[in-house]
């Protein structure tokens, strides 16, 4: 495969040029030479190259100030040396100098060959990662998803739209894809953009508990109401409400939810007075609300309601050219967290993070990079850094007895059965390590008949 690269020749015999000439040329590289040292150096002051390849002993201007002068002027840029006078002491200079490699003559154009393709495989990957972060400061200066996926943009250009009109909206999505991520965008493009964001989880209260929470009571209600509570649509005026797990809520709270999106209005637990609410609501959920609204686990009046306007959030094993992006945005908040000075990737790292699936979503990335984070001791991310679990798994390593590959949900079971086995069948420790909350992994257990009713 070749890559592109441009590629400064210089070397004061002829035919050392031609022949380093044509292999570079043939190679599919952009290739400027010259026999003239000091013309090398005009070069380098006016154009930028990816590789110089430069002789050592050369008339007036010899390799090492070829050498300098290209560090100076493109830091970025890969030098070999090569000489017909190689020793042991030239070569230490010339690496301690920043030489990328030192060739002795008579060289072997397959030696020169590989040794120019790393070169340029090493500056490309500094160009590629100055653009993602470059690329990511521009992100992070306008929105709080970092995406460059184009369904993401997508759907961040439908919820723009959106955002203004103040209509409910629902977002779909598994565990860890990033659903209140969006919610606050949604909120931060609308027109309530001054007012508060709350959120709540409606699968951590009980129906009373979570009445309580979203109407709020009188004093004296019930026992220990000493005081008047606002409920959180009260609280939420102007602002927006985003109900995460709208899918857990109870019928009889589906009831109330629904009269208070149509009224606009509520009574607190104990009250007799109806009170106005002001708030947007955004609902999310990662259940398939098609089944449950058939199987009578979610009244369909109310998923009109609240699908006025719907997003489908992609699971990160769908939208992977966002995993280099997302990996720097979480180096540089864990690093600076941390206090470290980790603000490199390795191309294996990222390499093993392509072949990932990721049933925790970006949540599990981010824990994998800040696990990573903390096991660094360089300025770097190395696969050592990595748990061995990730470093090892891929997905060959599960298929069936047959040799033919899992299907996806296969493969999740298997996953996961295998996590929950390393965690000693602790789960809570499990849905940690997979980047879940435990209603969700209990959801995930019950649906492969890991566990019993």
């Amino acid at each position: 495969m070749r890559m592109s690269g441009r590629v400064l020749i210089v070397d004061d015999e002829k035919i050392a040029v031609e022949n380093l000439q044509h292999i570079m040329k043939k190679e599919g590289y952009d290739v400027v030479s010259t026999q003239s040292s000091t013309y090398a150096l005009k070069l380098l002051s006016e154009s930028a190259f990816d590789v110089v390849l430069t002789d050592l002993k050369m008339g007036s201007v010899d390799g090492m100030q070829v050498l300098k002068k290209s560090k100076e002027t493109n830091p970025q840029a890969e030098v070999i040396i090569i000489t017909g006078y190689a020793t042991l002491e030239s070569a230490v200079k010339t690496i301690k100098e920043g030489a990328f490699y030192y060739v002795a003559k008579p060289f072997r154009l397959e030696e020169v060959r590989k040794v120019v393709k790393e070169a340029i495989e090493k500056v490309l990957l500094k160009k590629e990662n100055n653009f993602l972060k470059e690329q990511l400061e521009n992100v992070f200066a306008k929105t709080l998803i970092i995406t460059q996926n184009k369904k993401m943009e997508a759907l961040m250009k439908t919820a723009v739209q959106a955002a203004p009109t103040d209509c409910n909206i629902l977002i779909i999505g598994e565990s860890g894809t990033g659903k209140e991520v969006f919610a606050r965008f949604i909120h931060t493009n609308s027109n309530r953009r001054g007012g508060p964001f709350i959120g709540i989880n409606c699968s951590t209260f009980t129906g009373e508990l979570l009445t309580n929470e979203l109407f709020g009571h009188e004093k004296g209600a019930f026992t220990g109401a000493n005081s008047v509570k606002k409920g959180l649509m009260e609280v939420a005026a102007g602002g927006t409400l985003f109900l995460d797990e709208i899918t857990e809520m109870a019928p009889p709270m589906q009831a109330k939810l629904l009269r208070a999106i149509q009224e606009r209005e509520i009574m607190r637990i104990g009250g007799t007075e109806s009170i106005v609410i002001d708030t947007r609501f955004v609902a999310a959920t990662n259940r398939d609300l098609a089944d449950l609204i058939k199987t009578g686990g979610f009244r369909q009046d109310l998923y009109f309601r609240l699908n006025v306007v719907a997003l489908n959030l992609p699971p990160l094993c769908e939208r992977k050219d966002d995993i280099p992006l997302l990996s720097y945005y979480f180096l540089k908040k864990y690093s600076s967290i941390m206090k470290k000075s980790v603000v490199e990737i390795s191309p294996q790292v990222i390499s093993i993070l392509n072949e990932y699936d990721f049933p925790g979503n970006v949540r599990e990335l981010e824990n994998i990079i800040e696990r990573g984070i903390i096991m660094a001791n360089g300025n770097t991310l190395e696969p050592s850094h990595l748990s061995e679990d990730l470093r090892s798994l891929t997905i060959k390593t599960f298929r069936k007895k047959d040799n033919k590959l899992l299907t996806l949900d296969e493969q999740e079971m298997a996953y996961i059965k295998w996590v929950l086995n390393e965690c000693n069948g602790n789960k809570t420790l499990a849905a940690e390590t997979l980047g879940l909350d435990r209603v969700s992994l209990w959801r995930k257990l019950k649906k492969y008949a890991l566990i019993s009713e």
